[in-house]
């Protein structure tokens, strides 16, 4: 599913990035070493984050690529939904205004150490994910 070059046969389906927020908001300012964005894009992801302070999802603020994967014959969705659910209990509780000022909530951003999300991409690749949750007060990966 990950590998630094496709196999013959592979095709890329994607890519897992990790971003962090330049936000001036008290929130990711206090907090910028733990907050993360991790989504799964089909576009590369410069693309992807073009335009990056002009959109809710990104906290109407610049950032900056900290990590990505690559995806080969996987389902995006399925993969992200996976992720999101691992770190769900260290989701990022906060609103932003848009550029009109109406509050939107971004469900993309987690209070969560680098070294974990790099870990739970190492999980997902052997396969051994589906055993284990994130828990917040450990900051850490354990045993469902």
């Amino acid at each position: 599913m990950f590998a630094d070059a496709p196999e013959e046969g592979d095709s890329t389906t994607g890519t897992i990035y990790v971003l962090r927020s330049k936000s001036d908001h008290p929130m990711v300012s206090e907090n910028r070493d733990l907050v993360h964005k991790i989504g799964v894009t089909t576009l590369g992801v410069e693309k992807r984050i073009a335009g990056a302070h002009l959109q809710p999802t990104f906290l109407m603020a610049p950032v900056e690529v900290v990590a990505t994967y690559e995806l080969y014959n996987i389902n995006q969705t399925r993969l992200e939904n996976l992720i999101h659910r691992i770190f769900g209990t260290a989701q990022l509780d906060i609103e932003i205004p848009d550029r009109f000022g109406r509050p939107v909530t971004p469900r993309e951003w987690f209070l969560v150490p680098l070294f974990v999300i790099d870990e739970a991409v190492q999980k997902i690749k052997d396969g051994t994910i589906t055993k284990f949750r994130y828990d917040p007060e450990k900051a850490s990966l354990v045993s469902s």
